[in-house]
């Protein structure tokens, strides 16, 4: 798995905005990409700023979607960020593993059935 991480600083109350476009908008169109995985976005409470990270199955893979042309989805983000992005980030020890439902849950001990 590879990870690629984006800071950004977000023009003031637009968190809601730019999380409703990236699951309609962005997600759709990177989802037709080969060995793309799925995004990660986080905010600061409180504050503009974010990070987006996307993951792909390889680096090759991110590395054509971004060689390949100006990606079309940054246009997209653009009306929401105060400047360019700040810094590009390579996630070098992505440490995913699949997460199973609790036992208790799932045995009923819990009172669910």
């Amino acid at each position: 798995m590879f990870a690629q991480s984006v800071s950004m600083r977000l023009k003031a109350n637009l968190l809601a905005e730019i999380t409703r476009t990236i699951e309609d908008e962005m997600v759709p169109l990177l989802r037709k990409r080969t060995g793309y995985r799925g995004p990660i976005t986080l905010a600061v409470p409180g504050r503009a700023e974010a990070v987006a990270i996307s993951l792909w199955e390889k680096k090759e893979y991110a590395e054509a979607y971004n060689r390949e042309t100006p990606p079309p989805l940054q246009k997209t983000v653009e009306k929401f960020i105060e400047d360019p992005p700040a810094q590009t980030y390579e996630v070098i020890n992505p440490t995913f593993h699949p997460i199973a439902a609790p036992a208790a849950v799932s045995s009923g001990v819990m009172g669910v059935r």
